[in-house]
């Protein structure tokens, strides 16, 4: 099983990374799909010769594509963004999505914003009914008063956890911040919910992207799908 799920994200990263052309700017995901991803599109430049810029959402994107020659650039020096590629930790029939387990949520979801389109790219178990069965929300915060955060994410009706690393120190952010990891006992209007970790002072961002995925692309053994989803634009990128 787990064979099958590695080759299906192999198809899902082919099959984006292939809706690349030249001269574009490019949002380079993070995660485990969004590496393969990162990976044929070095092939491509080695094999074709492709000439885009990458614009990487975290560093260690940006390590790997420096690896494999792919031109980089930060967000803020490009106007915007034809095409952002990145992954998913669960999406629903909605196409909402939670994002962030890996740390790049706010720089994630900064990406995306300013990009034309955005593709998501997944193996079918990310693919879930209903949003937070499984993953926590992530919400990148502070690190000054983040106790007092945390304090207020719990009258929101979350149960908390502080990131850290393996060895037990405070995960810290490419930006500098900290992660706390909500999980809620319902997650049935991530819209509402949205709005609400966002009005709580000390928080950057969350893992919840809605509206952020214009085509959806599925890996399977045998191949990938492409799915146009007409999601409503996130009313935060306008």
């Amino acid at each position: 099983m787990a064979l099958e799920a590695d080759v299906a994200k192999v198809h899902a990263a082919r099959s984006a990374a292939d809706l690349v052309q030249p001269g574009m700017i490019v949002g380079l995901g993070s995660g485990s799909t969004a590496a393969l991803m990162v990976k044929r599109l070095g092939e491509r430049v080695a094999q074709e010769g492709l000439d885009f810029v990458g614009v990487p959402t975290s560093v260690t994107t940006a390590e790997l594509a420096r690896d494999l020659n792919i031109p980089l650039r930060d967000v803020d020096d490009v106007p915007s963004v034809d095409l952002n590629i990145d992954g998913a930790d669960e999406i629903d029939p909605q196409y909402r999505m939670i994002k962030g387990r890996g740390g790049a949520l706010l720089r994630e979801k900064l990406v995306a914003c300013v990009a034309k389109r955005r593709v998501t790219i997944v193996s079918p178990e990310k693919i879930v009914p209903r949003l937070g069965a499984e993953s926590p929300v992530p919400v990148e915060v502070s690190r000054l008063g983040y106790r007092h955060v945390e304090q207020r994410l719990r009258r929101l009706g979350a149960t908390t956890s502080l990131r850290r690393s393996p060895e037990g120190m405070l995960f810290i952010t490419d930006g500098g911040n900290l992660i706390i990891d909500c999980r809620f006992s319902t997650l049935a209007d991530p819209e509402t919910l949205e709005a609400g970790l966002k009005s709580v002072v000390g928080v950057f961002e969350s893992g919840l992207f809605l509206g952020l995925c214009d085509v959806l692309v599925v890996g399977r053994p045998d191949g990938a799908e492409q799915i146009v989803t007409h999601a409503r634009r996130w009313t935060g990128c306008a």
